[in-house]
């Protein structure tokens, strides 16, 4: 208890959530690009930009109210449960009018530029949460200089 109060407050909840969703996002393009060679195949998606808009949505109703809990609501693409984790559900991306000879519409390219925006946004996070984790840790030792 005293623990997670702790940990729920500042940015750990949302590099929490961005990590959650990082992880969703890297198994759908892994996912994406397994099915690359399947006739009919749809790729799937999922919004970043309505993510993150969720995210400073999320910061807000928290600064508003310190005792919110830290909600993320993307869409039918993204929610967070009762239990307080991240459910993450990709969509099918649509058509964009290109579609391919054997009917897919996935392009080699985008998910490859995905995958790089996404790693770059885990590698991020993942910074930012081991400082909290380090500070939280030099507090606790006693170590705070």
């Amino acid at each position: 208890m005293f623990l997670s109060s702790i940990t729920d407050r500042g940015a750990m909840p949302a590099l929490e959530k961005t990590l959650a969703y990082n992880e969703a996002r890297l198994e759908m393009i892994a996912e994406n690009v397994a099915n690359i060679a399947t006739p009919g195949y749809r790729a799937k998606q999922l919004d970043t930009h309505a993510f993150q808009r969720s995210l400073r949505e999320a910061f807000d109703a928290r600064r508003r109210d310190p005792n919110t809990p830290f909600k993320v609501e993307a869409g039918d693409e993204v929610h967070t449960e009762r239990s307080g984790h991240l459910q993450v559900t990709p969509s099918r991306r649509p058509v964009q009018n290109i579609l391919f000879h054997d009917g897919t519409n996935l392009a080699i390219e985008r998910q490859m530029a995905d995958l790089a925006e996404t790693g770059m946004m885990h590698q991020t996070a993942t910074t930012l949460l081991r400082g909290s984790f380090d500070r939280l840790r030099a507090a606790i030792r006693g170590a705070v200089g």
